[in-house]
């Protein structure tokens, strides 16, 4: 499967988490309809284990970049979003421009073109900041 699909579906694990869900494998194969081969399986279990585990970091990073707006404000699919996009930038080292331009496609398919460019901006702040 091509990376897109499975961080599609990593995302869509940090949504049920921010929902008070699990965020399992099982989630995978009964609500997304989604089995993974076993390299996207390990980077969704890589990415949905770490976004929880720093998840108090990442948040705070994406905190300090916030004008006027706060965590609690903004829309879960759109936290969701950033959560994983931060954390492949600043835990899996994948290229900023990728993991932002990869927010933005996600962005775009389950919030709205307002919430792009939002995301965008503040992706690339933190990228900034991080000069990643």
């Amino acid at each position: 499967m091509a990376r897109p699909f499975a961080r599609e579906a990593a995302m869509q694990l940090i949504f049920e988490q921010l929902f008070g869900g699990a965020g399992t494998a099982e989630t995978l194969v009964d609500l997304i309809d989604y089995t993974p081969n076993e390299s996207d399986k390990e980077y969704i279990n890589t990415v949905v284990s770490g976004v929880k585990e720093h998840a108090a970091e990442i948040d705070a990073e994406i905190a300090s970049c916030l004008r006027g707006w706060t965590i609690e404000r903004l829309s879960r699919v759109d936290l969701a979003i950033l959560r994983l996009a931060v954390f492949e930038m600043q835990y899996m080292e994948l290229a900023a421009a990728v993991a932002i331009n990869e927010a933005v496609e996600l962005t775009r398919k389950y919030s709205n073109e307002t919430s792009c460019s939002f995301v965008n901006g503040v992706l690339g702040t933190i990228s900034r900041k991080a000069k990643l």
